[in-house]
């Protein structure tokens, strides 16, 4: 649409008015009161709510962004080409975020305490936490200008987290997969990366009865379990 800010795009969500508030609901409006100009993203330049037969509407107006999503699927099926200048803002990106102050939670502690020995049979230890996306994955990335999209979940995760995701979501190529782990080195390789990985691994195998594209990267996830972590035992609860 056309506003007097130019070509924009128009998102626009309902819930009931007992469940429009919190995390989700608030995130686009909070990335963009609080999140520094390293983070490229569509800017959000309005938001308007109102309420109609029993229901909360929220409208967003956003600046349109040349970047084209670089997959339709969280899970990345096919090398993309994105120059180098693409994956150095991405890590200037990440990095920023993660110093950004928040009290919003993307990944709740108790849940991770939960789900990782659950589904992974690996103990949490000790839990370092940064400012994460919280679900940054290729459906949410642009390119070959890099726009990182869809802010709803942003917010406190342990180290690593998008980074972790990123990975994990790239295991079908390899290639990539290599390129990621290359980019974000410096956190990926240390062991506060270890519970985002675990995390993401956990998440991944809980979901992949009942959603098609976390089935499709279980396998490999769980060979990255065994190479990784030395996860050969079946879980204790749950299943694979």
């Amino acid at each position: 649409m056309t506003s007097a800010q130019g070509t924009g795009w128009l998102r626009v969500v309902a819930e009931r008015p007992d469940k429009a508030r919190g995390k989700l609901w608030d995130g686009p409006k909070t990335a963009q009161e609080l999140l520094p100009p390293e983070i490229p993203r569509p800017a959000l330049h309005h938001v308007h709510d109102w309420q109609a037969v029993g229901w909360t509407y929220r409208a967003e107006l956003y600046q349109h962004s040349d970047a084209t999503v670089i997959s339709r699927s969280p899970v990345l099926e096919h090398d993309p080409a994105l120059p180098g200048s693409w994956w150095a803002e991405l890590r200037t990106a990440l990095d920023s975020l993660a110093e950004v102050p928040t009290v919003r939670i993307a990944v709740r502690e108790e849940y991770i305490r939960r789900t990782v020995p659950e589904y992974t049979d690996c103990d949490v230890g000790e839990i370092e936490w940064s400012t994460a996306h919280g679900d940054f994955h290729w459906a949410n990335l642009g390119g070959p200008g890099l726009a990182i999209l869809d802010w709803e979940g942003w917010g406190r995760a342990p180290v690593a987290f998008d980074a972790a995701q990123l990975y994990l979501y790239s295991l079908h190529t390899p290639a990539t997969a290599a390129r990621v782990r290359q980019t974000f080195a410096h956190i990926l390789g240390t062991p506060a990366a270890r519970v985002a990985e675990l995390t993401i691994c956990a998440q991944v195998l809980q979901a992949a009865d009942r959603t098609p594209f976390y089935k499709e990267l279980a396998s490999p996830v769980k060979e990255y379990l065994a190479a990784a972590y030395g996860r050969t035992a079946a879980p204790r609860t749950g299943t694979w």
